[in-house]
């Protein structure tokens, strides 16, 4: 049935929400776990946690288990077209997504539900983090691999990274640059710029927000790099691809 939302309740509900001094997350702040997910960053499981038991997570409806699966299945939906923009395999993220919808349908408790909620923003997430390991890496440059991904909010050394390996940092560099076919900083740099187009389309972030998550020295910085790297400024990436996702559904 077409339009069975009527104007009059929507702003009858927009009211009370005004008494009440209720809102709902932010676009922004609501998708920041999903920026995190998409380029593996364990934090988005904490995030996740976080946002999914807040009191601005929207009441659709008065039955507190039934309300709490349907925020699951909205969930879901956010999680798997994140994984997909990150590079996941749209049959495979879909198929995620599915699975743990089925299993999030015999819940009995609002626990159980949040408890699943947790495990799947943990599995989309670590499996973001194994993308870029489907080739057979050795074991000290899967360890560089992960800290980089643990860490890219950070200025990343090649000496911490060869002391996390136990490896002098001349071999580190020749080995790491032999299996990835990149230089530890070029690699490093790769990811950063990754994570910033994603921020760009999918977030509100300003630049020197992008910048400063991202550990460049400044928002000049960025936007010189970001503009050598994809021969595009933050501004005109924006620009053109912004929430590209929605608005080609």
């Amino acid at each position: 049935m077409f339009g069975i939302v009527k104007e009059k309740e929507l702003r009858y509900l927009e009211y009370l929400h005004r008494e009440a001094e209720y809102r709902h997350h932010t676009n922004t702040e609501d998708m920041y776990q999903y920026d995190l997910l998409r380029i593996g960053d364990p934090r988005a499981v904490k995030e996740g946690v976080r946002m999914f038991s807040s009191n601005l997570t929207g009441h659709i409806s008065d039955d507190p288990l039934r309300n709490y699966k349907y925020l699951f299945v909205a969930a879901a939906t956010l999680a798997s077209r994140s994984a997909i923009a990150g590079g996941m395999d749209t049959e495979r993220a879909y198929n995620i997504s599915d699975l743990y919808i089925l299993r999030m349908d015999t819940l009995q408790s609002v626990e159980e539900v949040k408890t699943l909620h947790a495990d799947m923003m943990a599995y989309y997430t670590k499996a973001m983090a194994a993308l870029d390991k489907v080739n057979v890496y050795s074991k000290p440059i899967v360890l560089c691999i992960d800290y980089i991904y643990n860490h890219l909010h950070e200025i990343i050394r090649i000496e911490e990274l060869a002391a996390q390996v136990g490896l002098n940092r001349s071999y580190l560099s020749t080995l790491f640059k032999k299996e990835t076919g990149k230089s530890v900083s070029g690699y490093i740099l790769s990811k950063r710029m990754e994570a910033a187009q994603n921020m760009l389309k999918f977030s509100d972030y300003s630049y020197a927000e992008i910048a400063s998550i991202l550990a460049f020295s400044s928002q000049s910085h960025f936007i010189r790099v970001f503009r050598t790297q994809t021969g595009y400024t933050p501004k005109q990436f924006r620009d053109k691809y912004f929430r590209h996702i929605e608005k080609n559904e």
